[in-house]
């Protein structure tokens, strides 16, 4: 049976079993050892930024173990170069470490798989910040003309999520950066949407930042920015023989009685005005009146 091909298969659809390890010359199948110099960086990474933490950490690892899964590439229109299509952190430290050649799979890839394949690596690696999923999934929509819901599938997302996330790409570059830096998470950038002026929802990144609000409380700000209130209270009424109680110790003690019942237990406020009141209640409560 022939073996199925797709991206909805993720990059085990471009990644051939290894034979034994073997590195074979270039020929378009199994792995090939080309020159790190003649490899050149995928024009449609979505990734804008690396940890130079971690870069180091892959590096060392490299450097002590080798490196255990080959990039992919496909032919470039020069002669004797390739076009990065998963792999750019594995690239980038083999060149840290100084390897002249690096394992790689030869594959034929468009454009648009090119994105969608550097999408999908990274999305199934947790690499990507919200902004940069959001414009990868800008580019399969305005250059590929794809539905949220056709890129749903390719990246293994729900459609809400895809839709969610491309309106990212709507704040203002203050909040868009705040995002790819780490100082604000997702939610809060999906709070600040609610504002309806770039200048509103600048103003409210700096009071986030400033106060170190949660998402919960950052909501909890657009709301009040937006003249929103919050939504009444609930408020049941009590039971009569509960109104009736009040209204028997209210005539007792000749003052304000609140009596907060629940099921069996509860709260009796009494309420004075004066400190010659409140001697007079506690006289009568402990029933020492002359």
């Amino acid at each position: 049976m022939a073996r199925k091909t797709g991206l909805g298969r993720g990059l085990d659809a471009l990644i051939p079993p290894l034979d034994g390890g073997q590195v074979s010359e270039p020929s378009g199948g199994g792995v090939n050892l080309l020159p790190v110099d003649h490899i050149l960086p995928n024009p449609r990474q979505p990734r804008s930024r690396i940890d130079p933490n971690e870069l180091s950490e892959l590096a060392d690892s490299i450097h002590e173990h080798g490196l255990i899964q080959p990039i992919i590439v496909t032919m470039s229109e020069k002669d004797g170069e390739y076009l990065l299509v998963s792999g750019e952190r594995r690239l980038l430290a083999a060149r840290l470490v100084g390897m002249e050649r690096i394992p790689a799979i030869i594959r034929e890839a468009t454009d648009q798989q090119r994105l969608e394949l550097a999408l999908i690596e990274n999305l199934q690696r947790a690499d990507l910040n919200p902004l940069e999923a959001a414009e990868a999934y800008r580019q399969l929509a305005e250059d590929f003309h794809l539905s949220h819901e056709e890129i749903a599938v390719r990246a293994a997302k729900n459609r809400v999520t895809v839709t969610n996330t491309l309106r990212l790409l709507k704040l203002p570059s203050v909040v868009q950066q705040a995002l790819l830096a780490g100082e604000i998470s997702e939610g809060h950038a999906r709070a600040l949407l609610g504002l309806p002026t770039p200048q509103a929802q600048s103003a409210a990144l700096q009071t986030i930042l400033a106060h170190g609000l949660n998402v919960r409380q950052a909501e909890a700000l657009v709301r009040k920015m937006s003249g929103e209130k919050p939504p009444p209270r609930h408020i049941i009424p009590p039971l009569p023989e509960i109104s009736a109680l009040e209204e028997r110790l209210r005539n007792s003690l000749g003052t304000r009685v609140s009596l907060n019942h629940r099921r069996n237990w509860g709260t009796i406020v009494i309420h004075y005005y004066s400190s010659e009141e409140l001697d007079a209640l506690v006289e009568r409560i402990l029933g020492e009146q002359d």
